[in-house]
C-alpha cells in the first residue's frame, strides 16, 4: 500500500491528499519568504543587500523585494519630539539644570546618508549630545536672573546653536522649547530673599509718598487758612467790614430779644466799638 493510498488502496484519493500537503508546504514557504515589503506613510526605506545599505531609497507603497538577499529597514520621517536635561554653568558660574524639548524631522532626502553614518541612532547620536552643547554654549552668556528674565533670548540662542551643529547631518530642527530652568537650593534661596527686599523696599517707598502727600495736603490747608486770616484782617480795618459786624449784633440780638431794653447801646461807627449805658429814668 503506497503512502498517497486510501485505506482501500484508491490511487486518486492519494494524489488529491499529496498536492493538497504540497500546496500548504508551498504557502507556508512563500509567507516565511514574503517578497514584497510595505512602507507607510511617513517612513522611508533603505534597502538592505547582504546586510550592506545600497543606492535606494523606497518610497510609500508596496515594493517587491528579493527576500533571501534583500532587506528593507524603515525611517521615519515623521516630525519627532524629545525632551532632555542639561546641565551647565551660567556667566556668574552658577548651576543650572534645564529640560529642552526638541521637534525635529528627518530630510527625506538624506535619509540614506543618515543610515549609513549612524543607522537608526540618530537621537543616540545627533541629538542628546548636541542640545547638550548648545545649551551649554548659551547658558554662558547669561547670568542666572538674565536667564529667568530673558528666556526667549536664551531659547533663540539655544536653537541657533543647535541648528549650527546638526548642519550637515540630514536633521531639520523644527523648534525648540524651554520646559524649565532649576538652580541651587542656595540660589533659590537668596533669590526669595532679593524678592521679598524688592517688595519690603517697594512697601516703603509706598508708604513715604504717602505720607509726602500728606504733608504737602497739610502745608496746603495752612495756607488757605493762613490767606483766609490774613483776608480777613484786611477787611477788619475797612469802615465797611465794621458797619457790616454791627448789624450781624443787632441782627443776633433781634432774634433773641424777650422785650427788655438793653442798658447798653453800641456807638464807634466811625471809630472803636463803645458800650455806653442807657439811662433808665430811674
Amino acid at each position: 500500500m503506497g503512502f498517497f493510498t486510501d485505506e482501500e488502496g484508491d490511487p486518486k484519493t492519494g494524489k488529491i491528499v499529496g498536492f493538497g500537503v504540497l500546496c500548504l508546504v508551498l504557502l507556508i514557504a512563500i509567507l516565511m519568504s514574503w517578497p514584497f515589503v510595505q512602507v507607510s506613510e511617513g517612513e522611508r526605506g533603505i534597502v538592505l543587500k547582504f546586510g550592506q545599505a545600497q543606492d535606494q531609497v523606497i518610497g510609500t507603497g508596496l515594493t517587491f523585494i528579493n527576500p533571501y538577499s534583500t532587506d528593507v529597514v524603515k525611517m521615519d520621517v515623521r516630525v519627532q519630539k524629545e525632551e532632555t536635561t542639561a546641565s551647565a554653568a551660567s556667566k556668574d558660574l552658577q548651576t543650572v539644570s534645564s529640560k529642552i524639548a526638541v521637534t525635529y524631522h528627518l530630510d527625506e532626502t538624506k535619509v540614506l546618508q543618515i543610515y549609513k553614518a549612524v543607522r537608526q541612532d540618530y537621537s543616540s547620536r545627533y541629538i542628546a549630545p548636541n542640545i547638550q552643547e548648545a545649551v551649554k554654549a548659551a547658558t554662558a552668556k547669561y547670568t542666572a536672573e538674565e536667564l529667568v528674565t530673558k528666556r526667549e533670548a536664551v531659547r533663540d540662542e539655544i536653537k541657533t546653536n543647535f541648528v549650527d551643529k546638526l548642519s550637515g547631518t540630514g536633521i531639520v530642527v523644527d523648534n525648540i522649547s524651554i520646559v524649565d530652568f532649576d538652580f541651587s537650593s542656595q540660589f533659590n534661596a537668596a533669590i526669595e530673599a532679593k524678592v521679598t527686599a524688592e517688595q519690603r523696599a517697594k512697601e516703603a517707598q509706598n508708604k513715604l509718598v504717602q505720607v509726602q502727600a500728606e504733608a504737602q495736603q497739610s502745608i496746603a490747608k495752612a495756607q488757605a487758612e493762613a490767606q483766609s486770616i490774613r483776608l480777613q484782617g484786611d477787611a477788619a480795618n475797612s469802615s465797611n467790614y465794621i458797619r457790616l459786624k454791627e448789624l450781624e449784633v443787632q441782627l443776633e440780638f433781634a432774634k433773641h430779644w424777650k422785650g427788655d431794653y438793653p442798658q447798653y447801646y453800641i456807638t464807634g461807627t466811625n471809630g472803636p466799638l463803645q458800650y455806653l449805658p442807657i439811662p433808665t429814668g430811674k
